[in-house]
């Protein structure tokens, strides 16, 4: 093949090299964008429920709530801002029993769907939010094990929280990122998304 290349013309040399490097762009593009609709799926099936139930753990959520604010005048730099604030923030998550109930009974309901998406190939590409699938997943399990929530001694309830944790962090520094992507590629959906927002107990579909 060195052989060949070899007496190519230089002109065609790099049509050639430049060609490859195009369709390889078109096809990362294409395998980004089914992968941006598989993360949409998830947080329209479960990921923006999931989000508001994390938050009503956290006792100092009102601290970065206004970094899931978003509207359409923020700018890349704006967003960039809100990741660093986030990537910083210590959550402080505390136990409520009956909140806990029901995100266990929530999560057991969506396991099939969580199962569905780490079975996607198409993920692996996305590292953070296969990061993401397997805490919420792994929290899942947890969860599915225990039968009475109220009985729990508090060294296991805090392993619990451990968990609450890492699924919350993670979940907001995606809700983040997909907002930024519906911004940029799907003002539409982006509307609605902000509208919906998960940090806002009056958060209505409802325009005014």
């Amino acid at each position: 093949m060195l052989g060949d290349i070899a007496f190519l013309p230089v002109e065609v040399l790099l049509v050639t090299l430049i060609v490859h490097r195009v369709l390889d762009m078109r096809e990362k593009r294409n395998r980004m964008e089914k992968l941006n609709m598989v993360i949409g799926a998830f947080f329209s099936e479960m990921g923006m429920q999931l989000l508001h139930s994390l938050a009503e753990f956290d006792a100092t959520c009102q601290r970065i709530k206004e970094c899931l604010q978003a509207d359409a005048g923020w700018s890349s730099e704006d967003f960039r801002d809100a990741a660093g604030r986030i990537a910083e923030y210590e959550c402080s998550i505390g136990r409520d029993d009956v909140q806990l109930e029901d995100m266990r009974e929530f999560l057991l309901s969506k396991r099939d769907f969580l199962l569905t998406l780490l079975e996607n190939p198409t993920l692996l590409e996305h590292e953070t939010f296969t990061d993401l699938l397997w805490a919420v997943f792994h929290l899942t399990e947890e969860l599915k094990y225990r039968y009475a929530i109220a009985d729990l001694p508090d060294a296991d309830h805090e392993h619990l929280c451990g968990d609450i944790a890492r699924s919350y962090k993670l979940l907001l520094r995606e809700w983040l990122v997909y907002l930024e992507h519906l911004r940029t590629n799907y003002p539409y959906l982006f509307s609605l998304a902000i509208r919906m927002n998960p940090l806002d107990p009056d958060a209505s579909p409802v325009i005014k």
